[in-house]
């Protein structure tokens, strides 16, 4: 067995028209070339999701695979390049549950120097300890496979991908700008009608209404203040802010009062709102039950920190076999670093485009989802004590910088992603966790 192990996930390529785009293509052949040139006695696990098979709805079964050797062919060269001077694991996740089901395709990615090993989770032996590796959709109620193995035995994210994600891809490149095929890059999922109104707002409105809206949309807020000032004045709490805003208007004569009939308007709106609100909120509270009852939402239980189930999976596997020092997983695209006891848990992230939500500094305008990159890798060796030598980074990747000038001017820039970077020695035998460069926490996330 190698000593040292190399761990990448949720790469997620392939799928049906714009979903066959790779942003990332070039820095994973470079890693590939890096690996291919080292000396070391290594070993690159995929942990998961290398392909979107679940994103081909065109075409079943190991002919997926024939459309991937079609569509990156330079990918495979060098997958048969690398894996003859560094053995490749690859191991199903649930957006290529299909390689666990179909024995044909261990045969083919043999043919490239890729071992497919179709388990659910798989250990290597790193130091004197035990590494445990699995993609994690176990842990995931509309992702976990039923009955690992079986090509029927799909979870309801099948369904959903096979529906939404895929059709995404057949329509994003009718959109003005090549969005809708970066749904994949948007977690969780609740969070997609949030960013199909950013997107339909600040690329696929006429530009005219949207820069007309704007204005009206921003004079929400002083709509909003103008109803609390007119509640005082009418039950006689305080009448002053009222008397001022008034005089104000006074001041601009007719201007003014076109002003005060659009705020009057406005609050009538919003008024009109709140009392449709109501109804709509009993209504999307009792469907909201409906689809907890089906598998097809959270329960309230699960909108807790979304590393927790992981972490609890990982306590029994450290319970079961105490000589595992560090637990892999992937799966939540959320690259993290998280210390239990004198092990850790990590999760691989995903090499994918990385989305992160910006509210707008004024008005109720949709929010913005500025894009980014983080190609995630783990390093795993052992040292000359026995303990686990832990080295978590990046390939570096500029952020594509596809935010409009008007996204801009409404956002504040994001705050710096938190650096996944670390460098840990684990020894659970002794209970020492020494020579980190990352900061001393229990746990930390990339939210």
């Amino acid at each position: 067995m190698a000593d040292t192990c190399y761990l990448i996930s949720d790469l997620h390529i392939g799928g049906d028209e714009q979903l066959t785009q790779v942003d990332f293509l070039d820095e994973l052949l470079g890693f590939l070339r890096e690996l291919e040139a080292s000396d070391e006695d290594a070993e690159l696990v995929i942990n998961g999701d290398a392909f979107g098979l679940w994103e081909f709805t065109e075409i079943e079964g190991p002919a997926k695979f024939d459309a991937l050797l079609d569509r990156y062919p330079e990918l495979f060269e060098q997958l048969r390049a690398t894996g003859e001077e560094v053995p490749i694991t690859l191991i199903p996740g649930n957006h290529d549950y299909e390689l666990a089901a179909h024995d044909e395709y261990v045969d083919r990615l043999a043919a490239y120097n890729v071992t497919l090993e179709q388990e659910i989770a798989i250990s290597r032996e790193i130091g004197d300890h035990t590494i445990h590796i699995e993609h994690g959709m176990q842990e995931d109620p509309s992702n976990r496979i039923p009955d690992f193995g079986n090509p029927y035995a799909n979870p309801p994210g099948y369904f959903v991908n096979r529906h939404i994600t895929s059709r995404a891809g057949r329509l994003s490149g009718r959109g003005k700008y090549n969005w809708l095929k970066d749904i994949q890059a948007v977690t969780p999922m609740t969070r997609i009608p949030d960013w199909l109104l950013s997107n339909y707002f600040y690329r696929e409105m006429s530009g005219w209404l949207r820069y007309a809206s704007v204005p009206f949309f921003l004079l929400f807020n002083l709509s909003v203040l103008y109803l609390g000032v007119y509640a005082l004045d009418a039950v006689g709490i305080w009448s002053r802010p009222m008397t001022i805003v008034e005089g104000v208007l006074d001041v601009f004569g007719p201007v003014g009062t076109v002003i005060d009939v659009v705020l009057a308007a406005n609050v009538v709106f919003i008024v009109l709102l709140l009392l449709i609100s109501i109804p709509l909120y009993v209504l999307a509270r009792d469907v909201r039950k409906t689809l907890r009852r089906f598998g097809l939402a959270q329960s309230e239980g699960d909108d807790r920190d979304p590393t927790a189930k992981y972490n609890d999976r990982a306590r029994d596997v450290f319970a079961e076999t105490p000589d595992t020092a560090v637990f892999l997983y992937g799966h939540t695209h959320r690259a993290s670093v998280t210390e239990i006891e004198d092990r850790l848990v990590i999760n691989t992230g995903t090499w994918l485009k990385r989305l992160r939500r910006v509210e707008p500094v004024l008005g109720i305008l949709p929010s913005v989802f500025y894009a980014s990159y983080r190609l995630n890798y783990v390093r795993l060796t052992g040292a000359d004590d026995g303990s686990v030598v832990v080295d978590c980074d990046v390939v570096d990747k500029p952020d594509p910088g596809e935010e409009t000038l008007l996204q801009r001017l409404l956002t504040p820039a994001p705050n710096p992603r938190e650096e996944f970077p670390v460098h840990r020695r684990v020894d659970p035998s002794d209970g020492t966790d020494t020579e980190s460069s990352a900061r001393s926490a229990n746990s930390r996330r990339e939210q």
